[in-house]
C-alpha cells in the first residue's frame, strides 16, 4: 500500500467550525437532514427551535454554532454563546423555552464526530470553561460527549442534577397500566375522569400539522394568560414577542420536527391544552395550561393522562419527555426517568478553575430561587 493510499480521503476528514446560525439557516436542508440522522433526538438544537428564537428577539441575532463537517456534510451542531459578566463562560444556548442542551450528532461514526466536536468546543470557548446546564444522559450522545472530553483532558465539576419524568411507550396502554408502579394513581385518574364526564360533554382533541394548529395555539395562549402565569406576567401571551414566538414554533412547516397540540374540552370549551414538538421519535411536551376555575376537575392531569393513552393507541412517538424541572404530577404518571445534569467543563489550560465557576453558579441559583419565592403569587 502506498503512502497516498494510507491517507484518508478528503471527504472523510472531519473538521470543526464556528458558524453563525444565520449562515446555517441559509441552507436549511443540511440542518434538517442532520436532525433526521441524529443519534439522539434534540429538538432544542433543531432549526425550528433556534430560528423561532432568533426571529422574535429571544436569541442574539449573531447566535453562533459549533459545527462539525465531513466534507460538505453537516454531522454535528450545537448553538452556543459566550456569557458576559464576571463568570465569562461559554455555554450552550438556553432560554426559558429550552429544556435540554444536547447537541445534534449524526448517528454514523459517533465517537469520531464527538472528538471533532470537542475540538470545536475548545476553540469556541477560547480558553474559557463551559457552563453546561440541562445535559440529559441520553445515549449515546450525552455520556459519549462527557467521555470524549475526559479523554482529551477536560475537567468537570457537577453543579447539580435531577431526574426528569419520561415515558417509554409500552406495547399497549393496557401493558402500561398493568406495569405501572402507582396503581392507586391510575385508579384516582379514572375516578376523576368519571367526575369530569358528569360535569358535561368531554372531548379530547389531538391536532397535528394537518389540523387547525393556529386555533389550538390560541386556545393555549388564552388559558395560560387567564391563570397564575398571566397574573405574574410570565405567560407567553403577556408579551408580543413571546406570543409571536409560540405561534411560530407551533405552526406547520416542512422540517423534521412536527408540532402537536392536545386539547381537553368540556361542552366544547377548552379547559386544558398541551403544546409539544415531536422529533426523532420523542415528543417534548413543552407547554401545558389549564382552566384554573375548573381545577376541582383536575383538567391538566386528565389531559396528560389522555396523551399517555394517545401515545399508546396511535404511536405518534416512542418517548414522552415531560420537559420539566420538577413536576410531582408527571412524576406520579410517568414511570421512567432521564437524568438531566448541570456541569462545569474546563478544557486543558482553562482560565478559571472549574470548582470556582461551579461554586459561583450555585450561589447564583440560590439567589434566583430566593427571589423567585418572594415573587411567587
Amino acid at each position: 500500500m502506498t503512502a497516498a493510499e494510507t491517507r484518508p480521503a478528503r471527504a472523510t476528514i472531519l473538521r470543526s467550525e464556528i458558524v453563525s446560525a444565520a449562515a446555517l439557516a441559509q441552507r436549511p436542508e443540511a440542518w434538517d437532514d442532520l436532525a433526521r440522522r441524529a443519534a439522539a433526538p434534540s429538538v432544542e438544537a433543531g432549526r425550528r427551535m433556534v430560528e423561532a428564537h432568533r426571529a422574535h428577539g429571544l436569541a442574539p441575532a449573531d447566535l453562533a454554532c459549533v459545527t462539525v463537517r465531513r466534507g460538505g456534510d453537516l454531522v454535528a451542531l450545537l448553538p452556543f454563546r459566550v456569557r458576559p459578566g464576571p463568570l465569562g463562560v461559554a455555554s450552550p444556548f438556553t432560554s426559558p423555552y429550552v429544556t435540554a442542551t444536547l447537541p445534534l450528532v449524526a448517528a454514523s461514526d459517533g465517537p469520531e464526530i464527538l472528538a471533532a466536536l470537542a475540538d470545536g468546543l475548545a476553540r469556541a470557548g477560547g480558553g474559557r470553561s463551559w457552563w453546561w446546564p440541562l445535559l440529559p444522559d441520553r445515549a449515546p450522545v450525552g455520556p459519549g460527549l462527557l467521555a470524549v472530553l475526559e479523554e482529551r483532558g477536560w475537567r468537570r465539576v457537577a453543579v447539580g442534577a435531577f431526574a426528569r419524568p419520561v415515558l417509554h411507550r409500552r406495547a399497549s396502554f393496557a401493558a402500561f397500566a398493568a406495569g405501572h408502579p402507582r396503581k392507586g394513581r391510575l385508579k384516582d385518574l379514572r375516578r376523576r375522569e368519571r367526575r369530569l364526564a358528569e360535569a358535561g360533554e368531554v372531548a379530547v382533541e389531538s391536532v397535528g400539522p394537518d389540523g387547525d394548529l393556529a386555533a389550538a395555539v390560541e386556545a393555549f395562549l388564552a388559558l395560560e394568560r387567564a391563570g397564575w402565569k398571566g397574573r405574574a406576567g410570565t405567560a407567553l401571551a403577556c408579551r408580543p414577542d413571546t406570543a409571536a414566538f409560540a405561534r411560530a414554533l407551533f405552526r406547520p412547516a416542512d422540517d423534521p420536527v412536527v408540532p402537536r397540540a392536545d386539547l381537553l374540552r368540556l361542552d366544547g370549551r377548552p379547559i386544558a391544552a398541551s403544546l409539544s414538538l415531536v422529533g426523532g421519535g420523542t415528543a417534548v411536551l413543552l407547554k401545558t395550561a389549564y382552566d384554573e376555575t375548573r381545577s376541582d376537575l383536575a383538567p391538566g392531569v386528565l389531559l396528560e393522562h389522555a396523551i399517555v393513552r394517545a401515545v399508546h393507541d396511535t404511536a405518534f412517538a416512542d418517548i414522552l419527555d415531560s420537559a420539566t424541572l420538577d413536576s410531582p404530577v408527571l412524576a406520579d404518571l410517568y414511570p421512567d426517568r432521564e437524568t438531566v445534569a448541570e456541569w462545569v467543563l474546563a478544557p486543558p489550560g482553562a482560565w478559571q478553575p472549574p470548582e470556582a465557576v461551579a461554586a459561583a453558579i450555585r450561589w447564583r441559583h440560590l439567589a434566583r430561587d430566593w427571589v423567585g419565592k418572594r415573587r411567587r403569587p
